[in-house]
């Protein structure tokens, strides 16, 4: 008779063992396959390449309006710092003048046999607290204790500059640190811009660039010079404006520029209109609000146009339907169609 055996039993563990393996090579598999993992990355069209250029260079933009609001405060709050500081050293330079005059008092005094305690402000470490003194209030004299009042006063109006001058720092630092996201977040889009360009041929990177040139081209000769748009202009410092805008044409966009070489897009009609003796805040989204709000069928040259819903792009209008515009790092200062970018609204400054 045959020996029975017992059928062998495969462990749990095993069995846990093979699961999780066979688990582990589908999800590398479909790592391989969706994630890209040992894959390279689906190869972009020349024209989907531009489109993820061209919104990376929009968000760099926004995020740009963003650096120069920042900036902008940033500046005027060391402004206020400087003149806070410029006052408490005056005050401080009165203050001395004061205490020196009560010193002298004081000296003139303890040599005819007693220092007057108001006179003691004098030589104290901590005048303010010594003036609290009931002992200095009952004793005082009238002409002492209103030169007294006077220093008094002096010491405190130095000590609220001072306060005050610390929270414009605390402010400063707050605003620096702003900036430092704002350039973080430009630097990115703009790296990132540069990489998706890089994987295009020279080839295709000149058809693009041709691409640009003649529509700049086309629209310049719609106006080729700026004498019929000045005519158009409503006042003669929309055409001062507009002509500052056709001087510098083919000038580079570098963010945060406002000339007189180089230009963003809120810094180049910044520029313009102060060279017309006009000041424009420093973002597209302050500028906005500069002047009079006009329909697109109203606009005239010299008005300003604005793009995209967060205001974040900026233009100078020329007539017929074109404007003078800083667009991207891309492209230089040009001329270019209204229809380029997603119209939001438009201003008259002038």
């Amino acid at each position: 008779m045959a020996a029975h055996r017992k059928p062998r039993q495969r462990s749990a563990g095993a069995n846990t063992a093979r699961t999780a393996w066979t688990i582990a090579l589908a999800g590398a598999a479909t790592a391989t396959g969706f994630d890209g993992t040992g894959h390279a990355e689906p190869q972009l069209t020349p024209a989907q390449v531009k489109a993820k250029v061209d919104k990376l260079y929009q968000e760099a933009e926004a995020a740009t309006e963003k650096y120069n609001g920042a900036k902008e405060q940033a500046d005027a709050g060391r402004q206020r710092i400087r003149n806070l500081q410029d006052q408490a050293a005056r005050k401080t330079e009165k203050l001395n003048s004061a205490r020196e005059a009560l010193g002298s008092m004081a000296a003139a005094q303890y040599r005819d046999g007693g220092l007057d305690p108001a006179l003691q402000l004098a030589l104290s470490e901590d005048p303010d607290r010594y003036l609290d003194g009931a002992e200095f209030a009952e004793r005082a004299g009238n002409r002492q204790a209103s030169s007294v009042a006077s220093v008094r006063k002096q010491l405190r109006e130095i000590e609220q500059l001072r306060g005050a001058a610390h929270v414009e720092l605390t402010s400063l630092k707050s605003r620096q640190a702003e900036l430092k996201r704002h350039k973080k977040t430009i630097t990115g889009k703009l790296d990132s811009a540069r990489d998706l360009l890089t994987r295009l041929t020279a080839e295709e990177q000149a058809r693009l660039d041709d691409r640009a040139t003649r529509s700049s081209t086309g629209a310049r000769g719609a106006l080729s010079s700026p004498g019929s748009a000045t005519a158009q202009a409503p006042n003669a410092r929309a055409a001062a404006a507009v002509s500052y805008a056709y001087a510098k044409l083919g000038s580079p966009y570098v963010w945060g520029a406002t000339g007189p070489n180089a230009f963003d897009c809120s810094g180049l009609t910044q520029a313009a209109y102060r060279e017309a003796g006009v000041s424009l805040p420093r973002t597209t989204y302050a500028q906005i609000d500069a002047g009079r709000r006009v329909s697109r069928s109203e606009l005239r040259p010299g008005d300003l146009v604005f793009f995209y819903s967060g205001i974040s792009h900026v233009g100078l209008y020329i007539g017929n339907g074109q404007m003078i515009h800083a667009p991207n790092p891309s492209a230089p200062v040009r001329v270019a169609p209204l229809d380029e970018m997603p119209f939001a609204g438009a201003t008259r400054v002038a």
